[in-house]
């Protein structure tokens, strides 16, 4: 008994005491400013929270500021766009720390229901938030990010989230969750957590419930029950006598755990203490879908099979490629009898990807070759103690284990022969018509471009006079009359849609020559002319194949309306559910590829970042190819703001919305993600996000998918036989996406790679 209580008291009083030996008193009314007082120290000067630098923008968070190296501890809203110079943060009178930003706008980072009367940032890394009677109502150590501290526990059901890398401290790729059955458990964050997906642990899933990780300040890390009984040390303490170094725990960017120590000398670095993991290859999915992993040089490379390549080119984060490969061939099917298409092997010793095989067969090594030849399916297969294990697309969480006896079989896809050879008389004579082509289709362009020009010209100057447009600086979109919109609309009688944002009416300039669509807006709030034609310099300046092209604007008097190219198909949902033909698998995954690449351009690409809002069916169009655009993009800014509220009020879609919109969290691109995650599934399964005619049951359709997919019936969400293994990725990327924590949904650009890799795969019929 006498052992519990020494174990509780070291983890929770004993830390509390040294802490508040040095601490650094924060009143109600103070503030920060990244312009000035970005930071308010701990009482010895160790810790500093505040405004760091990001990414040419700032962030809140928690460093060690007295060391040469500033090492980010925590973060306040990890995975929202980087804030601008001209943010405020206020400890309010009330007690409650809120960041006020640019436009008004006001993020409450505090969740307590209770008044706070003073703050502190202690000498133990954890910043605090005290009531009147100096009880602890809030604090940093209880919503840690990527790393703990001495006298921080990690709970259970809590996790460590790794950042994307060393200096961006967004969300990553991986996670380190102290489970509720007693296990300390490692996963990749974009799969399942099931035990075959773990790539380490500690193996007390027998031990009980509420087993929390401890770091004491010898730099011992070990489990405690509920009783404080110690369970298992997983490092050996040092006897530093009264000079403790620092430590800290990080769940590092390439997805190892490290425990780190610092001396006391602020110019040291960091050394490695203890770690689970001896290879950096060991973190399952470090690299992307069909890649695998070997060590160079020490350091964790990935790499493509042969007949492969890299999807995407370098990450610049990580230094490396750690994306997907495609295949060389976008020839489907097997090998055909007429010679058309040639497949052959390749072999890989000490590779393989661990995912489960679809078929394991008792062969030897040359019987397991012509097999896998031989099917359709059978794109790799591991070869291992007298075992050939078949894998189809995707190959998933590949690397090389030196250790490893087994050898991977590659199918490599090349053309024929018989396409591929071609005489060195033959090349001369192409060469020398490639030569005249070429000269006499200059003369051909040169004549074109002379007579396009001077068609241009008159052209310009017919519209000036017919429209009397103006121009926003910068960016071609003409500015409209009302009344020339009337007359265009034909006094706006033919209605083509209606959403959040206003009504859309079809119209036509040129005489009828060019079909366009109108939407008037509502609710638009009351800014003046200059921040109007801001928005429209802003929105005028996205150019993307996967978003509707934005042609003018109206801005007279009190009307606001918006010119947009028609599209010739209409809206996703009647292109879905109303159309004679719908589209078929295939095209609706090419579909689900154009949104998230049109949302990965509204995210990450164009100038300036932009939040949609209300992703639904009804603003995703059809254009006459089949291509699907996004339309209503950056409008949410001109919506009518309350500014009394910590979050703009609520927008969007019943049943596409984002849960953080209900609860006064941040909105950031993570609630695109999730509209998107229900949008994609709504296009995979052909049917409405909630269908009254269905059983009850049934009735919603995210709730559907749960459903089907843990009683393993996922056939039964989709009108057509499809490949299974296809379709279970694609709902697994659904249900990602659709995460009730903003943290857990991937980045829109790892929904797009993904969705790359799974499109270019042949689409099986057995």
């Amino acid at each position: 008994m006498v052992a519990i209580f020494l174990s509780l008291l070291l983890i929770t009083g004993f830390f509390d005491a040294i802490a508040q030996q040095g601490n650094s008193s924060v009143s109600l009314g103070s503030f920060l400013s990244p312009n000035a007082n970005p930071y308010w120290l701990s009482g010895s000067g160790q810790f500093a929270f505040g405004f760091y630098k990001r990414d040419g923008g700032f962030a809140i968070g928690i460093w060690l500021e007295k060391i040469r190296q500033k090492t980010v501890v925590w973060t306040a809203n990890r995975d929202t766009p980087p804030l601008s110079r001209n943010v405020t943060l206020f400890l309010t009178n009330e007690g409650r720390l809120i960041l006020e930003q640019e436009q008004g706008q006001q993020i409450v980072l505090t969740n307590s229901p209770f008044s706070g009367s003073s703050a502190s940032m202690l000498d133990n890394g954890n910043f605090v938030l005290y009531d009147s009677n100096s009880a602890v109502i809030w604090q940093t150590f209880d919503s840690p990010t990527d790393t703990i501290l001495p006298g921080q526990p990690l709970l259970a059901g809590v996790e460590l989230a790794s950042s994307i890398s060393e200096t961006n401290h967004a969300s990553g790729d991986f996670r380190l969750a102290m489970q509720r059955d007693g296990n300390l458990v490692q996963y990749p964050s974009y799969i399942p957590r099931k035990s075959a997906y773990a790539y380490w642990s500690t193996g007390t899933y027998t031990v009980g419930d509420n087993v929390s990780l401890n770091l004491d300040r010898s730099g011992q890390l070990f489990l405690l029950n509920s009783t404080g009984l110690n369970i298992m040390n997983l490092s050996v303490p040092k006897n530093h006598s009264n000079n403790f170094p620092l430590y800290r725990l990080t769940l590092d960017f390439d997805g190892i755990l490290r425990l780190y120590s610092h001396g006391l000398n602020q110019d040291d670095d960091w050394s490695i203490e203890w770690s689970p993991s001896s290879n950096k290859c060991d973190p399952i999915g470090i690299c992307g879908l069909n890649a695998y992993c070997t060590i160079q040089e020490q350091k964790a490379v990935c790499t493509c099979p042969p007949g492969f390549y890299f999807l995407d080119g370098y990450d610049l984060d990580r230094g490396q490629h750690n994306l997907s490969c495609k295949r060389n061939s976008s020839t489907d099917g097997c090998t055909s009898k007429n010679g058309e298409k040639i497949d052959t092997l390749q072999e890989l010793v000490s590779v393989e990807w661990e995912d489960n095989p679809y078929s394991t067969l008792s062969l030897t090594k040359t019987d397991c070759r012509e097999s896998c030849l031989k099917d359709c399916k059978c794109i790799a297969a591991l070869f291992k103690d007298k075992e050939c294990r078949k894998q189809k697309f995707p190959l998933r969480f590949g690397r090389e284990r030196q250790s490893n006896s087994g050898t991977t079989i590659i199918k490599v896809r090349f053309g024929s022969s018989e396409s591929t050879q071609v005489s060195r008389g033959r090349k001369k004579q192409q060469g020398m018509g490639v030569l005249i082509g070429s000269f006499a289709l200059l003369i051909v362009l040169a004549l074109s471009a002379f007579l396009i020009l001077r068609y241009r010209r008159w052209s310009y100057k017919k519209v000036r006079y017919e429209v009397n447009e103006g121009l926003v600086d910068d960016v071609s979109l003409r500015a409209f009359t009302y009344s020339q919109l009337e007359v265009a609309t034909n006094g706006f009688v033919e209605q083509l849609g209606r959403g959040s944002f206003g009504t859309v009416f079809k119209g036509a300039l040129s005489n009828g020559q060019r079909k366009i669509a109108v939407r008037r807006l509502e609710k638009v709030a009351a800014e003046g002319d200059l921040e109007f034609r801001n928005e429209m310099r802003s929105i005028g300046r996205t150019h993307h194949r996967n978003l509707v092209q934005l042609l003018g604007y109206c801005h007279d008097g009190p009307d606001r309306l918006l010119v947009y190219e028609y599209m010739s198909n209409g809206t996703l949902s009647n292109y879905l559910f109303k159309s004679q033909t719908k589209p078929n698998w295939e095209e609706r995954i090419k579909i689900s590829l154009n949104i998230a690449r049109g949302i990965l351009y509204l995210h990450e690409e164009c100038d300036t970042q932009i939040i949609h809002c209300d992703l639904n069916p009804n603003n995703i169009l059809i254009d006459e190819q089949g291509r699907a655009k996004i339309a209503d993009f950056g409008l949410a800014k001109l919506l009518m703001l309350d500014h009394s509220k910590t979050v703009t009020g609520i927008r969007g879609t019943r049943g596409y919305v984002a849960p953080e919109w209900h609860k006064n969290l941040p909105i950031t691109v993570k609630a695109d993600v999730y509209s998107f995650g229900v949008v994609f599934l709504v296009i995979i399964c052909c049917r409405r996000s909630f269908d009254s005619n269905a059983p009850e049951e049934e009735a919603v359709l995210v709730s559907r998918v749960y459903d089907c997919f843990k009683t393993k019936e996922i056939s039964k969400l989709v009108p057509e036989e499809v490949d299974q293994q296809s379709l279970e990725m694609m709902i697994r990327i659904g249900l990602w996406c659709i995460e009730e924590d903003p943290a857990a949904r991937p980045p829109i650009k790892k929904v797009v790679q993904m969705l790359e890799v799974l499109s270019s795969f042949p689409q099986l019929h057995f």
